[in-house]
């Protein structure tokens, strides 16, 4: 048995089996329920809760995994501090009292690096990669249609939305 943070938070168990459809429906919801937005309406999730929703009971494996991410993302030409920035956050300890913990703004590419660099045979870094992979083809689809019903490359006439004096261009 694996377990799974429910809506409060809480850890229900989930059976070792297939993931089925609901199960699946369930661990997206979740996921995308701990998306949070900057002012500037940037997409981002905090370490800490990613950690949980992934099966790390440590925070030290945990940032192990983003470390590699880290390097992963630095090594494909983006800029680390861009998509993993750090930042402290308050926590209630037990005594009433509240302590600043370190925590990282992660943005979807970051937990898309992280859910590949995670251990597989989690159960729930299995459900990770698989979500983003299907994620990343369903907007490679919507981009391919898009592009698909747009004017030849060259015309003056833009779909219907688009400036005029914008050009699109068909990759090849």
């Amino acid at each position: 048995m694996h377990v799974w943070p429910d809506a409060s938070d809480r850890c229900t168990p989930v059976p070792d089996a297939a993931l089925k459809t609901e199960l699946i429906y369930s661990l997206t919801e979740h996921f995308e329920a701990h998306a949070q937005r900057t002012e500037n309406g940037v997409e981002f999730w905090l370490a800490r809760d990613l950690q949980t929703l992934l099966g790390y009971a440590k925070w030290e494996n945990f940032v192990k995994v983003v470390n590699k991410a880290k390097i992963a993302c630095e090594s494909s030409g983006h800029a680390s501090a861009d998509h993993f920035p750090d930042v402290g956050k308050m926590v209630e300890l037990g005594s009433g009292s509240q302590r600043e913990v370190e925590d990282m703004m992660l943005t979807r590419y970051a937990c898309y690096l992280v859910a590949q660099n995670g251990d597989p045979k989690k159960q729930e870094i299995a459900f990770a990669q698989t979500y983003f992979a299907v994620q990343t083809r369903r907007a490679e689809l919507i981009e391919q249609r898009l592009l698909d019903s747009y004017p030849a490359r060259g015309s003056k006439i833009g779909p219907r939305g688009l400036p005029a004096h914008l050009k699109i261009t068909k990759r090849e």
